[in-house]
């Protein structure tokens, strides 16, 4: 089931889509229901309710006469560090490290961005002036309510309950403001916080059954293309937990509540960031406004968001050094 949000003749309205990705329908709810409170009563119910509704004979948007925004509104946003490849690529570009620190295999690392900037697909999105405009190709994890409500200290195996669907995550950066803070030691905090796309809808987790193995990885193929050319790819499977560790490792001595989302963490080839470093030179060159970035997720879908101008913040001075004072 794919569960989303629309607007059609100025008028929003959430629901569930149906047919096939270039030619579906948009079916709404009417009774009440949101995507968010069908998180929060958990994978069975929506299924259930989604399925009534198709079956109810209610009223159909067609594709072609609405427009898609982000499937629903998070409270929080984690976003992981999980794919092997990706670190040993932008380190190099980011801070110009080598290799990956030991440190990164112990746990699932991830921090917190802003729910706030949070996008949908045909936006423009307008970043700060930067010199190194990025993307960053994710796999979103949607969580929803656990059979039993538990949602602190979750088990491997309970946190596999607790994931209620998966969307497309672009972590746009600007990759110059986001080096320049990491050398503080924090962060990222506006080299990130400024646009994140999510989309183009959730899709349940059932759908994904046959195609995740034994250990809980996910065989789905991920690729990203700038003005239409191709310009990385990875599997999702390719990825270093299972994102059910990657759910349980978020919920310790914490919540992971209905409506979270955690991102994995940029794919091998995600970024450009991670092809800089590669090669050492800023080629491909960073992104310009008027790109079009698109993202593709076997078995999700598509994203799509062209760059605008860049938009400056209003001037912030430098710290007051204690011996001027």
């Amino acid at each position: 089931m794919r569960l989303g949000a629309w607007t059609l003749n100025g008028q929003k309205f959430e629901g569930i889509f149906v047919g096939p990705d270039a030619a579906f329908e948009a079916l709404p709810f009417t009774d009440g229901t949101t995507v968010q409170s069908l998180l929060e009563a958990g994978l069975p119910a929506a299924l259930a309710a989604g399925a009534a509704l198709e079956a109810s004979g209610g009223e159909r948007h067609p594709a072609s006469e609405i427009q898609l925004l982000a499937p629903y509104q998070p409270p929080t946003v984690r976003d992981g560090v999980a794919f092997e490849a990706h670190v040993e690529g932008v380190v190099k570009s980011v801070d110009n490290s080598e290799g990956v620190t030991p440190e990164w295999y112990d746990f699932p690392t991830f921090y917190f961005t802003n729910p706030w900037a949070i996008i949908g697909t045909g936006v423009t999105m307008t970043p700060p002036p930067t010199e190194r405009l990025d993307y960053e190709l994710e796999l979103g994890v949607v969580i929803g309510r656990t059979p039993d409500g538990v949602d602190s200290n979750l088990t491997v195996e309970a946190a596999k309950d607790a994931i209620f669907g998966y969307l497309i995550f672009n972590d746009w950066s600007a990759r110059d403001i986001q080096s320049r803070e990491m050398k503080v030691r924090l962060g990222p905090a506006k080299g990130k916080d400024f646009a994140t796309t999510i989309g183009p809808w959730i899709v349940t987790a059932d759908e994904f059954a046959d195609r995740t193995d034994a250990d809980g990885f996910l065989d789905v193929q991920m690729k990203v293309f700038v003005n239409g050319h191709l310009y990385g790819q990875d599997n999702a499977a390719s990825i270093g937990w299972p994102l059910n560790e990657m759910v349980a490792y978020a919920s310790r001595n914490t919540h992971v509540r209905p409506g979270d989302l955690i991102g994995s963490g940029t794919c091998g080839q995600g970024c450009l960031g991670e092809l800089w470093g590669r090669a050492g030179k800023l080629d491909p060159a960073p992104l310009q406004t008027g790109d079009v970035v698109e993202m593709v997720i076997e078995g999700i879908g598509r994203i799509s968001n062209r760059v605008g101008a860049p938009v400056a913040g209003p001037a912030i001075p430098p710290a007051r050094r204690l011996s001027g004072r």
